[in-house]
């Protein structure tokens, strides 16, 4: 998925700010190199087995809290610091426990592949004797996961799954045919990675005698090729597996490993009614339970595996979710362990909402009404209760609510307005709450279940004091009509802000299916910098027009078979309504966006070239044909389904309309959104003669950060701003 980045530094537990006694002029150097405005916050809790404790690596130490008193340590469990193995530390990098709690699994050496994969050693910890056992030697591990039982440990290694058996210390290989760029077992490929958000490609059966597995053969995918330059003669030329619209994935399988057998069955396989498995699982029943997407993304269905054997597989379908357009693939999956069931959400009466599906396929609809759940946090099956966030209360907001299972009592249990996104223990007792508004740093608070709260764990009282000495101007909320309704904006106007003036407008704008700008929500270091351009005499302008989130299906997949064109013509009629307010100075409106909005910002400065004088593309897609088939297909069908709906939307083939100052930025090392798109956008400028400014980050990913980069990034777009706007 192509998204804006919005990047913070995860530091475990309690991040400081610096002092602030001596308050620096907000600036770039202020936002981007120092922690003057980062906000404390609460890292990497780890709700224990009895729900009543929780556990933080700190120090290299892994310790134990209680909820009812968050911030005085129950006991150390375990203290790396004062172990050895073959006479060195080991520093974690992460940690997860098995079952019982008697072990750990301790990660080393984390190294990032892609957006959400990385390799480590991991090394394995008896917290009785404190001895510690290698996992595996020889290369880095992917994904090690302790088995229910937790006397095994299964992992990838050079795309080859194993088990490893803590006590007997032997390991067995279920495949050997893992090979780069070739075949994958166990783990995902990168567009599976990307856009249907998981890494991990194999599970336990509950009962610890199973293991299925995902096997990709990336052999007939085309690859990309991507440049890295290493300070030497040569650039190496890094190679991947990288499917764009229209071409074709890889081969898929689900396989069962039997350890008693020590054989692997073939389950099913991706076929012309199900191109993609995005997610399996293991019922409380052991019955594997996989879900089934065609190519369109438009008819999911929930398989379960009944049984299985080297002649025949009896699968069965249960049930099945269609769209006029597409599904939508998310984590809102849970099996219920006291009955047949399981909880899910599905946009089917136009709004996303939480459904009870029978394994029978009996359904009963749990929440209604004319708003999006979010995100479906869990139950609690003791207390028949269902936790949940919506934007009941506004697409601009995320509230958290209880109801029954039976869709019955629906509770609000967020004491304020803005955005709520709670944390839950094991068993459902207790729950974290991080609540930020758009002025606002994050107030982390502890609560029962039911609401009540316990203590106030970070209320940010420094960086608030410290952001009200900076006077800075409030994020007040409002709606512009665009082409055809009314479109939730946010605006900053510049502290000194006099009516009577005629102010440059800077809109920073995404509005991509699947992210809103426009939220009632803490947006750090964007924020700030959003803050600095209104103190250089800047209003700063987001819309959210149609295509984007929370305000039901119809408006969010209006955009259907044609990315781009409602949302170009929304932004130009916004703009035009802008340009008419008497403070506006409407020869002045520019446009800044990133990925998605990148994309955007190119449109609006070529389908918009009357209205928008200056135009910041950071990392944008400038032709669909580029982009990574499932999301790309997801909205458009296949380029040979839907040409006009890729070209007519296309930036690249409009660029002969650009009047403005036009920036385009990109790294070289995206995986992601490939250089490829700005290269070809600059070719087609160069061929009408359009003059233009460009900047490449050398092998920078999606994000361009690290070093000094994020600040240089940010420098450019100022000083590109106060030049041109």
């Amino acid at each position: 998925m192509i998204k804006q980045y919005f990047y913070l530094t995860f530091i475990v537990f309690f991040v400081s700010i610096s002092s602030c006694s001596a308050q620096k002029e907000l600036s770039n150097e202020s936002i981007w190199s120092t922690s003057d405005y980062r906000p404390k916050y609460v890292y990497s809790v780890n709700s224990m087995k009895d729900g009543e404790h929780f556990s933080l690596l700190e120090n290299n130490k892994i310790v134990e809290y209680a909820y009812q008193d968050f911030g005085v340590p129950t006991r150390v469990i375990l203290d790396l610091n004062t172990l050895l193995f073959n006479s060195n530390k080991l520093t974690a990098n992460d940690y997860t426990f098995n079952a019982d709690e008697t072990k750990v699994l301790i990660a080393t050496e984390k190294k990032s592949i892609y957006r959400r994969s990385y390799t480590a050693r991991y090394f394995i910890v008896d917290l009785n004797s404190m001895a510690i056992s290698e996992l595996a030697r020889n290369a880095p591990q992917e994904l090690a996961d302790f088995s229910p039982d937790g006397r095994l440990v299964a992992y990838v290694q050079d795309n080859n799954l194993f088990y490893y058996d803590i006590e007997t210390k032997e390991t067995t290989q279920v495949t050997s045919d893992g090979q780069k760029n070739r075949i994958i077992n166990g783990g995902t490929d990168w567009v599976y990675e990307e856009e249907f958000a998981i890494t991990k490609g194999f599970y336990w059966s509950n009962d610890s005698k199973k293991i299925a597995y995902y096997q990709f053969d990336e052999t007939d995918v085309p690859e990309y090729i991507m440049p890295l330059y290493l300070h030497r003669a040569y650039p190496f030329n890094y190679t991947f597996k990288y499917p764009k619209a229209g071409e074709q994935n890889s081969k898929l399988s689900v396989n069962i490993y039997e350890l008693t057998s020590k054989k692997s069955f073939n389950v099913i396989n991706n076929s012309v009614i199900y191109e993609y498995f995005p997610r399996m699982t293991w019922t409380n029943s052991d019955e594997l339970c996989i879900l089934g997407l065609n190519r369109h993304q438009n008819n999911l269905s929930y398989m379960l595996v009944n049984s299985y054997n080297a002649e025949a597989v009896d699968i069965k379908v249960f049930h099945t979710d269609v769209s006029d357009t597409y599904v939508e693939i998310d984590d809102n999956l849970i099996f219920l362990s006291k009955e047949e069931a399981l909880l899910r959400t599905s946009e089917k009466d136009g709004f996303n909402h939480i459904y009870k599906i029978g394994l029978n396929g009996k359904e009963k609809q749990i929440t209604s009404g004319k708003w999006d759940v979010i995100e479906l946090k869990g139950v609690d099956e003791e207390t028949g209760t269902v936790y949940y966030t919506s934007a009941e209360e506004g697409a601009i907001y995320e509230t958290l609510y209880a109801i029954s299972l039976k869709g019955k009592n629906q509770v609000k249990l967020s004491d304020n307005v803005g955005s709520n996104n709670a944390d839950f223990s094991t068993g459902m007792k207790y729950y974290i709450n991080y609540y930020s508004n758009a002025n606002t740093p994050y107030l982390i608070t502890l609560h029962k279940s039911n609401g009540k709260r316990i203590k106030v764990l970070e209320d940010n009282k420094p960086l608030n004091k410290t952001l009200r000495s900076l006077n800075l101007s409030s994020k007040e909320f409002i709606t512009i009509r665009g082409e055809k309704e009314d479109l939730n904006a946010s605006i900053i106007k510049p502290h000194n802000f006099d009516p009577a003036k005629r102010y440059p407008v800077y809109f920073n704008i995404y509005n991509g299916p699947g992210s809103n700008l426009v939220s009632d929500k803490w947006q750090g270091n964007n924020y700030m910098f959003h803050q600095l351009l209104a103190s250089k005499g800047y209003i700063v302008i987001s819309v959210d027009t149609r295509g984007t989130m929370y305000r039901g299906a119809k408006f969010k997949k209006s955009t259907y078979l044609q990315l781009g064109k409602l949302e170009t013509e929304d932004m130009i009629a916004v703009a035009k309504e802008v340009g008419k307010w008497d403070f506006v100075d409407s020869e002045r409106i520019g446009v800044q966006g990133w990925s998605y909005g990148g994309y955007m910002t190119a449109l609006c400065m070529t389908k918009g070239a009357e209205i928008f004088k200056m135009g910041i593309a950071v990392a944008p897609v400038t032709n669909w044909r580029w982009y990574d088939n499932i999301y790309t297909e997801r909205f458009m069908r296949t380029p040979q389904e839907n040409p006009i709906g890729y070209d007519d939307n296309s930036p690249i083939n409009h660029v002969q309309k650009m009047k403005g100052n036009f920036l385009i930025v990109h790294g070289s090392g995206d995986d992601n959104v490939h250089l490829q798109n700005t290269m070809e956008m600059t070719e087609a400028l160069v061929a009408h003669n359009i003059l233009f400014d460009m900047a490449v980050y050398t092998n920078k990913n999606h994000s361009i950060y690290g070093g000094k980069t994020r600040l240089h990034l940010f420098n450019k777009i100022l000083t590109y701003t106060l030049n041109n706007l």
